[in-house]
């Protein structure tokens, strides 16, 4: 009695299934001016910052790049202190990294402190 290329013990050999494609990094960007090839998804303004976070709250961002200066009055602190709520409740925003991007050097460097308190990956660079 030999064995069949089909079976081992009577147990039907089952094909070897090719290993699924790695996701697609989440790459997500808060700028008004910058293109930022590397970005899944952009947002313009703090509101609509605030939204794209909140549509990711409960997934894994690779990497999000953060503007401090939105045009006009606007800036990035909205969603700061979104990130920063969401870490004093106990439940942060999973992110690899953040990178701040600013040709504001003082508001860059408020939002590194600010993120760094709650222990976010932060770090200055350039876009």
């Amino acid at each position: 009695m030999g064995i069949s290329p089909t079976s081992w013990d009577n147990h039907p050999v089952k094909p070897v299934k090719e290993a699924p494609a790695s996701p697609v990094p989440v790459v997500l960007g808060i700028d008004d001016l910058r293109p930022l090839p590397r970005a899944t998804r952009i947002a313009r303004t703090s509101r609509e910052g605030v939204r794209l976070l909140e549509e990711h709250r409960d997934g894994f961002i690779d990497e999000l790049w953060l503007d401090h200066d939105l045009g006009g009055d606007d800036t990035i602190m909205p969603v700061v202190t979104l990130m920063e709520e969401a870490a004093f409740d106990g439940r942060p925003f999973r992110i690899g990294a953040v990178f701040v991007h600013s040709a504001n050097p003082i508001g860059a460097e408020t939002v590194v402190r600010s993120l760094a308190r709650w222990n976010y990956p932060v770090r200055r660079a350039t876009a």
